[in-house]
């Protein structure tokens, strides 16, 4: 029996994540003595689709920019926060915004605390902040930085700046280069490939394929190596859909992206950032 005290808190959280109900989420939690990542699998284990809990959904409002350098070798996505969309919206937070981005690609910075230090028209972007936040009343600040480097770098951003795509090439690719980000975009990849993909979460998708498989009574009494078989075919199904090159083309449904890199020039990706609001 659980030992741990499930609070309205925790299973909010668990049905923002998941977009599971409520009921659920509680028995999910209880389930997995309060562990939130094991009660995710418990939710899926029962055949619900949950919600991807990925990395981009960190902030709330703001504006995102993503550009590249003038020679689109280097490629930076940068998030300003706010509180409310109507902060974001203004005019004159977007200006904002899109002054610390183009710091940042002014001054080819590397991390988060390198573009605070940068200074614009003598102030550094890290007071900026503070006296915007001073002035509007809302807490903002960077809340996502990315930056990639290729040969070619193509950026996009989504909608009213609530998204912004990176995708590194191995060659100068401009058409393909907007069609493969617009993919990222909409299809939400999480790796460029299988080999991408971190090999535990491969193996907790398919722990989770195989305990799924087990709990089926159609599968009662099937050997082991026949649920293997199986399992593995689920697999190729999530690498199909979840990696950048084996999704089917947005464009043409009837090719991969892989396939139309290929028509493309057999130009080759070498990574991808997407950062959303949300």
């Amino acid at each position: 029996m659980s030992t741990v005290t499930i609070t309205a808190q925790d299973i909010n959280k668990l049905r923002q994540t998941t977009g599971a109900g409520m009921m659920d989420c509680r028995k999910a939690l209880t389930e997995a003595n309060g562990d939130f990542e094991a009660a995710i699998d418990w939710l899926r284990k029962q055949g619900q689709k949950v919600a991807a809990k990925r990395s981009d959904r960190e902030a709330k409002e703001g504006v995102i920019i993503a550009k590249t350098s003038a020679d689109h070798k280097v490629g930076f996505v940068v998030c300003i926060s706010c509180e409310t969309d109507f902060v974001s919206k203004n005019a004159d937070f977007v200006a904002f915004a899109q002054s610390i981005a183009d710091a940042a690609v002014a001054n080819n910075v590397k991390s988060t605390e390198e573009l605070n230090e940068v200074v614009i028209n003598g102030a550094k972007v890290v007071d900026m902040i503070n006296d915007k936040l001073a002035a509007i009343g809302e807490k903002i600040g960077i809340a996502k930085f990315e930056r990639i480097e290729a040969p070619y770098v193509a950026s996009y951003i989504h909608g009213a700046y609530r998204m912004g795509v990176l995708v590194g090439l191995s060659a100068e690719a401009v058409e393909a280069g907007k069609d493969v980000a617009m993919q990222i975009a909409a299809m939400n990849p999480l790796a460029v490939d299988a080999n991408s993909i971190p090999a535990e979460v491969v193996e907790r998708e398919r722990a989770i394929v195989v305990d799924t498989m087990k709990a089926d009574p159609k599968m009662s009494g099937k050997p082991e190596d026949m649920i293997a078989k199986i399992a593995e075919g689920k697999l190729n199904a999530f690498f199909k859909e979840n990696t950048l090159l084996a999704q089917p083309f947005v464009k043409d449904a009837g090719i991969s992206v892989e396939a139309y890199l290929k028509s493309a020039g057999d130009v080759k990706v070498s990574e991808f950032k997407r950062v959303a609001l949300g």
